[in-house]
């Protein structure tokens, strides 16, 4: 199994930013994938998932309405904003220039 990966809190925002960018979601749903399109990497804990959430709830960049899980339970899905949109464009955008940058440093 990969080791896991610390994510600090802007890289975790962007993450499920670009997730529910495809449609709606509920956390658990967020979790597994990012887990599944990391291959395994990345796994979400639900005490970094749910205040990650909160917080860009807070922001207006996601909206959350209760609706019924896959398996029939009550869960609150996410969505983006208009300005969540926007957000994950503009973080995108910077993780592809500083990635780039890091890049160039490690290769000399």
């Amino acid at each position: 199994m990969a080791p896991k990966s610390d994510l600090l809190q802007g890289t975790l925002d962007l993450l499920i930013l670009r997730t529910l960018s495809t449609g709606a979601m509920h956390g658990w749903g967020i979790s597994l994938r990012i887990q599944q399109l990391s291959r395994d990497v990345l796994q979400i804990n639900q005490g970094s998932l749910y205040p990650a959430l909160h917080r860009l709830e807070q922001q207006g960049l996601i909206e959350a309405e209760w609706g019924n899980s896959e398996n029939n339970r009550q869960a609150k899905f996410y969505q983006l904003t208009r300005d969540g949109r926007k957000q994950l464009a503009e973080e995108t955008r910077n993780w592809e220039r500083l990635s780039d940058a890091v890049a160039r440093v490690l290769a000399g």
